[in-house]
């Protein structure tokens, strides 16, 4: 029986003079799912759903990005240099390919990983993101504090707000995805202030950045996003498809930026999907 998430352990490995904290679960075997987490976002953050069902296929890794939860140093203020340590974290575990799967920001990171190492990445989901360039996605700051405001008057999770659509169905699904993000046998550390805007510094830093070239990218590349993303406009995730050779899109009605987690089923089934018919083909 595979250990589920929420009782796997915290473990650290030493990446270039910095811990890394992370989690590992599901597989021996196979080509490993690495989960990049979204803004602020430590390990206790994924759903542990989504990864105990694709641990039953595959192994499946989640980390702390620096200075978040229990890995050491400090944010860093470029999306590049945080796929650089994740790059770093994945050879340093010994791993000579991985499939990736990127949130908001960590759909960010996947991107610049896709950029600096392709011969490391089996295959892209990128979930709830946007393209370098995008400047919509300079207004994450404003939402993010407005968002976070708002959960401090009434005692929600932010992420209530941030993730999932002012609809009855869709916000009683993110009360039952916040629910499930508790109860962690061995939990990790919150993120600090200083963190978030060491962060939110880095998502404007892409916003103003340039587009990358991505006419070279052979990968096969799922592109997901619900049509209601008030965070990373969901206009960018139609412009990554399109300038990703090998992408596919699909838009969850009446989803918001959590459209991963609202329709987690879904999503689930599709994701695993994808990675399996990406392995059959290499």
């Amino acid at each position: 029986m595979q250990t589920s998430y929420t009782q796997a352990p915290i473990q650290i490995i030493d990446i270039a003079g910095e811990r890394t904290a992370y989690r590992r679960i599901g597989l021996e075997e196979g080509t490993p799912i690495l989960f990049l987490n979204h803004l602020a976002a430590h390990m206790d953050g994924a759903d542990p759903r989504v990864l105990d069902a694709l641990a039953n296929h595959f192994p499946v890794i989640t980390f702390d990005y620096q200075g978040v939860g229990r890995s050491g140093g400090e944010a860093p203020l470029s999306v590049e240099e945080m796929a650089h340590h994740a790059i770093a974290f994945v050879r340093g575990l010994g791993y000579s390919r991985v499939h990736l799967l990127g949130l908001s920001l960590g759909g960010f990171v996947a991107q610049a990983m896709l950029a600096e190492a392709p011969e490391l990445i089996a295959s892209v989901i990128l979930a709830g993101t946007g393209p370098a360039g995008d400047p919509g996605i300079a207004r994450v700051p404003r939402i993010t504090y407005y968002d976070m405001l708002r959960g401090g008057l009434t005692g929600r999770d932010p992420r209530y707000y941030l993730f999932f659509p002012a609809t009855k169905e869709a916000r009683s699904k993110g009360e039952a995805f916040i629910a499930r993000t508790k109860g962690y046998q061995d939990p990790d550390k919150a993120t600090r202030l200083k963190t978030l805007r060491r962060q939110l510094r880095a998502v404007v830093a892409w916003a103003k950045a340039e587009p990358q070239d991505f006419s070279s990218i052979t990968h096969r590349v799922w592109v997901v996003n619900g049509d209601k993303d008030r965070m990373v406009p969901t206009s960018g995730s139609y412009d990554l498809a399109h300038r990703l050779p090998n992408a596919t899109l699909t838009i969850y009605a009446g989803a918001g930026h959590g459209a991963i987690y609202q329709d987690v089923d879904r999503f689930i089934q599709q994701a695993t999907a994808f990675y399996k018919a990406n392995d059959a083909n290499e």
